[in-house]
């Protein structure tokens, strides 16, 4: 089908964001050759799955110096990117950005750039961000370039950051004082059909030059989506309207409630007095093969990313610590789990490192605070869960699928990672990984990645509530994992 409209080598920008990112593969899968245009280092890629099958440029949309190498060969283009901070002059930067952007590719003779805007009368009085996200697709057609403009609303996916502001809201207060801009309606679109379109637009020559409105076949308001997320998730939710609380102030309070910030939540919110609803139909009669789930089903397939396990691996800032052997420690929230992530380099190879973290447990315990762990394992005992009495099979082997103390290993990629997931009574979620990537000059980084998924208030603050304790301890735990590796190197040298 590639061969039908001419189009074999296609650009990604954004691939460090949530479509971008999820979109590459998809490419990949539907035969397409693919560069990607990421700003700083490669290393940003460095736990993508796909990062080999991809060639990598770097550049800026804000230096167009930067972008003529990118551009070089390509067919079709994808222009993901958008500033989400209220900073002054973003939109400013934006429309300059994506000038920069499609004189670069008309220049280059790139056939037809693919831009994923967002939903909105252009004849209302839309927020700014709304206005600067259609004045961004304005700024891509200043050229003589075809452009496919989407326009989506909200996208239902876990890690979409809109998606993530209503979970948390919901997961987090059983009593909301809901602001008017909670009833504002709205048509929300899964991730998959933002996908599928996205993809599609490579092989309908019809859609060149076409601004589309995707959406799901719900009109719904904030309120509909997060009573139904509550039935879904087994909460009991209540919503009481008031008529104040100005989206600024609303902005506040959603960042103490969530770990969205004021400075990206505020635009968000501000564009929520906007009905963003589809107007025209001109999206099934482009792509009539394509069937956009309802919001119940995109709730359910996102929930079941968390609820089956299946954790990205994070992308955020794979580069060495610019403060030389500080241990970077990273506390954060991505696709609604609450992680604590952990790096440090160990002299040893990624075999040593893994056979030093893939031996934890059973005899040998959870150093270096084993008996905090034992007493975990008491109290989870007198509450009905497995405690620490299982212990493991083998002192040295783990085989995916078997029980580890009150862990259940889910995942074994041999000399390089393990994931555990907790089987303990919790309120929520919890995952414990390990990761050996080597290095060049013979040593390897060692990762440690605590998850946890919370349901409800209760998961929020055992999450915070236990913490200072969790810090201790994973802390001192991935020291005694490097030392572990480094004494079984030692070991080994001396007996060579």
């Amino acid at each position: 089908m590639n061969q039908q409209v001419g189009i074999k080598t296609v650009l990604v920008t954004g691939v460090t964001g949530y479509v971008g990112g999820r979109l590459v593969p998809r490419l990949l899968e539907s035969g397409y050759l693919v560069r990607v245009l990421i700003r700083g280092s490669g290393r940003r890629l460095e736990s993508r799955l796909w990062k080999d099958q991809v060639e990598i440029t770097i550049g800026d949309v804000l230096v167009p110096e930067s972008l003529p190498a990118a551009m070089e060969g390509v067919d079709a283009a994808y222009y993901l990117i958008h500033s989400m901070g209220g900073q002054d002059g973003f939109s400013e930067r934006d429309t300059r950005a994506a000038a920069n952007f499609a004189a670069a590719a008309a220049h280059a003779g790139v056939k037809s750039i693919i831009y994923l805007g967002g939903l909105g009368d252009p004849d209302s009085n839309l927020s700014e961000h709304l206005r600067s996200r259609q004045q961004t697709g304005d700024a891509l057609r200043q050229f003589d370039i075809p452009v496919t403009e989407f326009r989506a609303g909200m996208v239902v996916g876990s890690g979409s950051l809109s998606f993530e502001m209503m979970r948390n809201l919901t997961e987090r207060l059983p009593v909301m004082i809901a602001p008017r801009w909670v009833y504002t309606k709205t048509q929300p679109i899964a991730i998959r059909d933002v996908l599928n379109y996205l993809v599609a637009a490579l092989q309908t020559p019809a859609s060149q030059g076409k601004t589309i409105e995707i959406g799901a076949p719900d009109v719904l308001t904030y309120a509909d989506m997060m009573l139904t997320y509550a039935r879904i998730r087994g909460l009991r939710r209540l919503i009481i309207r008031v008529p104040v609380l100005t989206p600024r102030l609303s902005s506040y309070w959603v960042h103490w409630i969530t770990p969205v910030s004021a400075s990206v939540v505020t635009p968000l919110i501000e564009g929520l007095r906007n009905e963003l609803v589809v107007q025209d139909d001109s999206a099934r009669v482009l792509f009539p093969d394509i069937e956009p789930i309802d919001f119940e089903t995109a709730l359910h397939r996102a929930l079941a990313r968390i609820e089956e396990g299946d954790i990205e691996t994070l992308w955020s800032d794979a580069l060495a610590s610019s403060k030389g052997d500080i241990k970077p420690v990273y506390l954060m929230q991505e696709q609604g789990m609450l992680i604590e992530h952990r790096e440090q380099r160990v002299d040893a190879p990624s075999e040593v490192v893994f056979l030093a973290f893939s031996g934890l447990g059973g005899e040998r315990g959870w150093p270096p605070y084993n008996w905090l762990w034992q007493i975990r394992g008491v109290i989870d005992r007198l509450v009905g869960g497995v405690g620490m009495r299982r212990g493991r099979r083998h002192p040295d082997e783990l085989r995916q699928g078997e029980a580890l103390d009150f862990w259940r290993v889910e995942l074994v990629e041999p000399d390089h990672l393990i994931r555990l997931r907790a089987e303990m009574k919790l309120p929520g979620e919890a995952w414990l990984q390990f990761e050996a990537n080597g290095n060049n000059d013979g040593s390897t980084e060692l990762v440690q990645t605590a998850y946890f998924a919370p349901k409800g208030l209760s998961g929020l603050l055992y999450w915070y509530g236990i913490y200072p304790v969790h810090g201790v301890i994973f802390s001192r735990m991935i020291d005694a994992v490097a030392q572990r590796a480094t004494d079984i190197a030692y070991d080994d040298q001396a007996a060579d």
